[in-house]
């Protein structure tokens, strides 16, 4: 069964994860649920007198609801029939449509990689055609758009209650990882009944490390489906994308956002090989790329990338 899951101020959470969130859907394993998503506030918004169109269920969200710890907007929460915590919460992202016609781009003071840089607050706004998957850029440019989700997320462990949609975390959350693209299976860990899964953050072009706060951001419709694998937990989301598998680490410092990334990434060789730890502590060293994932979020990210293909060959 295909699910629609629209944004409106019913299903949007403006700037939190909150383990206590009512359900605003109820599927089971193997459904699919398209999610709207809505990105930026009043001051992200196309001048008065410019072509591009505001979104009629943005202009509700903002009217309704003010940021409660965080800027994302954020659609949810599915509830997942049968997951509870230590599960496996697999999400496939089907396909993702631009669903708006511009984007937006901010610098702050106090925010990005070069913290005083900007002197003021300064959002600009790039019109997109969905018709090519283009933007032409204010500076000049018009670029390929490449749109993935900034932000897919779990709820949080009930014990630490609402939590800020700015840091990522083990369940997701702000992750701004360019693999939560079309194509992607995305693996999380289960802490709450139902998984509780949000979607927000769209982000219609980015590179690694998103240095200056923000990417291209946008809103984004997402066609997910969902499974569940029953008490095998990752430690943190781990992607598969065609022949690559993608480990995550989240820290204030990269080095040990980095040593997460890559302790995960042996842990999924040495339980799909017979290699021991050392052995696959070197296999990474050959084959696997480590990449920073953003700087800017607090909680700094990092990810491993392997080509399966690589392990062909090993003991099983």
């Amino acid at each position: 069964m295909d699910h629609h899951l629209p944004a409106s101020p019913a299903t949007v959470h403006w700037g939190h994860l909150d383990p206590a969130a009512e359900p605003v859907l109820r599927l089971r394993p193997g459904e699919r649920a398209v999610i709207e998503t809505l990105s930026g506030g009043p001051r992200n918004l196309p001048p008065e007198g410019h072509p591009c169109r505001v979104l009629d269920s943005h202009r509700a969200v903002m009217a309704a609801q003010q940021p409660h710890l965080g800027p994302h907007m954020l659609t949810g929460p599915v509830h997942v029939e049968g997951a509870e915590p230590g599960d496996r919460l697999i999400v496939e992202i089907e396909e993702i449509e631009l669903a708006q016609d511009w984007g937006w781009s901010a610098i702050e003071p106090g925010f990005g990689i070069f913290p005083d840089l900007a002197t003021r607050y300064e959002s600009l706004v790039a019109p997109i055609d969905r018709a090519t998957g283009s933007a032409r850029l204010p500076w000049g440019p018009v670029a390929a758009l490449a749109p993935f989700f900034g932000i897919l997320a779990v709820a949080p462990p009930p014990e630490g209650g609402r939590v800020s949609s700015v840091p990522p975390g083990p369940f997701g959350g702000n992750v701004d990882n360019r693999f939560f693209r079309k194509g992607a299976r995305i693996a999380f860990p289960v802490f709450c009944p139902g998984a509780l899964f949000f979607a927000g953050d769209g982000h219609a072009l980015q590179g690694d490390g998103e240095v200056c706060d923000t990417a291209l951001e946008t809103a984004l419709n997402g066609r997910f489906r969902f499974a569940l694998e029953k008490g095998t937990a990752p430690s943190a989301p781990e992607v598969e994308i065609g022949e690559r598998i993608v480990t995550m680490g989240f820290h204030e410092t990269l080095d040990e956002a980095a040593r997460a990334a890559t302790a995960w990434m042996l842990d999924w060789i040495c339980a799909r090989t017979g290699l021991g730890r050392t052995d696959a502590w070197r296999h990474a060293s050959l084959f696997a790329d480590l990449r920073i994932t953003q700087v800017v979020n607090g909680r700094k990210g990092v990810h491993c990338v392997l080509d399966r293909r690589s392990l062909i060959g090993a003991p099983a």
